[in-house]
């Protein structure tokens, strides 16, 4: 099998192409860098003889064009984020992220025998609904979706990816949606809340108080491994063909105070959290219910929060905190 990634350098495409490798698969890794970093990990899958890179503007549908036509995954994880990127550049988070999304949707028509198109959609598209109305939480996909205030900067992310699920609807192709909800694990950016409290937490003195954000406001985490696996077992399964699913994990839903808490633990601090305001636009609550991701695959995330922010730790610690790897943004 054939898989391509399209940003392949970051964070989550990094750990897909190790999840595809160990499955099997031969796997071509596109990333013009824009965000994903060039560190040891990324060179060590340069050694392995099953990977390639087209590095190169995914803008530029020539480029798009001459990566062949012989993938049978496609998973399509490319567009602009980041908060500070959608704040500061709405408009070419709009223009670029559904451009993007055309030019990919067009080089899988040109496929020979496409298995699967997954399309990364993001559990914002349910903030308008969250702000607006009683949504359920855990969320269900079928949710009614409601978009937050077309001014708003922020609202041009989330809009990008409904678009995106809708013209993924009507493409005729063989497609999967899925929607992350705070994964979390090494080689992750800082401009995170997990590795930003470690980072805060580990460089503290013992008289520093941790400075937390949003301390009330709730989250269910995703540990990287368990993400990819169950991204993965989506795109290989018929039932999940031209359909959206959750991906992350329904429990434990835990407030950011508590993940303070846990961090310190980890990282065997005994400092005074010193409890900040809620960051903007940050929603309150944000849970997914996974029955229909469970029952479709068969397949729940493993790792516990707590097992996962100590892998999370010892990598930053290691590579970053105490090493010289570059870390993304």
């Amino acid at each position: 099998m054939k898989a391509l990634i399209t940003g392949g350098a970051g964070f989550i495409g990094y750990h897909l192409a190790k999840e595809l490798l160990e499955q099997g698969y031969e796997v071509v890794l596109a990333d013009n860098f824009s965000r994903g970093v060039q560190d040891k990990f990324l060179k060590q899958l340069e050694n392995d003889s099953r990977i390639t890179f087209a590095l190169g503007d995914l803008m530029v549908t020539d480029n798009v064009m001459k990566m062949g036509t012989d993938f049978d995954y496609i998973y399509h994880l490319a567009a602009i984020i980041g908060v500070q990127n959608v704040l500061e550049h709405p408009y070419d988070v709009l223009e670029k992220n559904v451009e993007l999304l055309l030019h990919m949707i067009e080089f899988a028509r040109k496929q020979k025998s496409l298995k699967r198109f997954v399309f990364a959609s993001t559990s914002e598209i349910y903030a308008g609904t969250l702000q607006y109305y009683d949504m359920e939480i855990p969320t269900p996909e079928t949710t009614p979706l409601t978009i937050t205030p077309l001014e708003h900067p922020r609202t041009s992310y989330m809009l990008s990816k409904i678009y995106g699920e809708a013209l993924l609807q009507q493409s005729r192709l063989p497609f999967t949606i899925v929607r992350p909800h705070n994964f979390y694990g090494p080689r992750m950016g800082m401009s995170h809340v997990i590795p930003e409290l470690l980072k805060k937490a580990y460089f503290a003195n013992e008289k520093d108080k941790l400075e937390v954000f949003s301390v009330e406001h709730k989250r269910t985490f995703c540990y990287i491994s368990d993400a990819v696996t169950i991204i993965r077992m989506l795109a290989e399964s018929e039932k999940a063909n031209g359909e959206a699913f959750n991906v992350g994990n329904e429990s434990p839903e835990v407030a950011i105070l508590e993940v303070a808490e846990t961090v310190l633990k980890v990282t065997d601090k005994a400092l005074e959290i010193d409890a900040k305001p809620a960051t903007a636009g940050s929603p309150v609550r944000r849970c997914p219910c996974m029955k229909k991701t469970v029952d479709c695959i068969g397949y729940a995330g493993k790792i516990s929060l707590e097992e996962g922010i100590k892998k999370t730790f010892e990598w930053y610690k290691e590579y970053i905190f105490e090493g010289s790897e570059v870390s993304a943004k």
